[in-house]
């Protein structure tokens, strides 16, 4: 069992070698490996984005359309000021309230992840892959 548990690790280790990773902790909710991989709950948060069709007012990077940028507002939102604005929306400047769409709601912290990790520069691609099990 000990010798398995150490040539597992050394197999990871080998496989990561030249690879970029963050990984996910208190201030980092994504895990992304060379910038396009993403752990399972980034990637969810990926598809919660694509879904609910957020692109239609923060553009197809984040980058903002009518609605704003979002990789430059998410340096600056906390995380409880990232829900509020998700949950109740500001409806003075057009964003609308996603707190009555569970499958948002649902995934919240994961859209955060994704959202987080885009606006970090962690990850580089608009559309990410998951990380190889």
């Amino acid at each position: 069992m000990f010798r398995t548990t150490i040539i597992s690790a050394a197999l990871i280790t080998s496989a990561l070698v030249g690879a970029q990773v963050v990984q996910a902790d208190d201030a980092k909710p994504y895990t992304v490996v060379d910038g396009v991989k993403v752990d399972a709950k980034t990637m969810e948060g990926f598809r919660v984005w694509r879904e609910a069709n957020c692109a239609a007012c923060h553009g197809p990077n984040q980058e903002g359309l009518v609605g704003p940028s979002l990789i430059k507002s998410l340096q600056v939102l906390s995380k409880d000021e990232f829900v509020t604005t998700i949950t109740a929306g500001r409806l003075e400047r057009g964003m609308p309230a996603w707190n009555a769409n569970k499958r948002v709601m649902d995934n919240i912290d994961s859209l955060y992840a994704y959202l987080k990790g885009r606006s970090d520069g962690a990850i580089t691609r608009t559309k990410p892959e998951m990380i190889a099990q």
